[in-house]
């Protein structure tokens, strides 16, 4: 049986999938603290409520533009 719930981290790949930008934009919002990520043996993570944070950041920066 196969589950459709959404995991509770991402690996690059899927995470840069969710988002819709590339590796390397990704790699760029890792290194100014933007979005965090962590490992597990080598593989780097990135939990879902990172990226649910990232966009309601992005999200509330548009509307105090607008609203500016």
């Amino acid at each position: 049986m196969e589950s459709t719930a959404t995991p509770l981290a991402h690996t690059v790949s899927d995470a840069c999938r969710r988002l819709g930008i590339g590796r390397t934009l990704f790699y760029e919002l890792l290194a100014k603290g933007e979005l965090q990520a962590f490992k597990i043996g080598g593989r780097t993570l990135i939990p879902e409520s990172e990226l649910q944070r990232l966009i309601a950041s992005r999200i509330g920066s548009l509307d105090e533009r607008r609203a500016g």
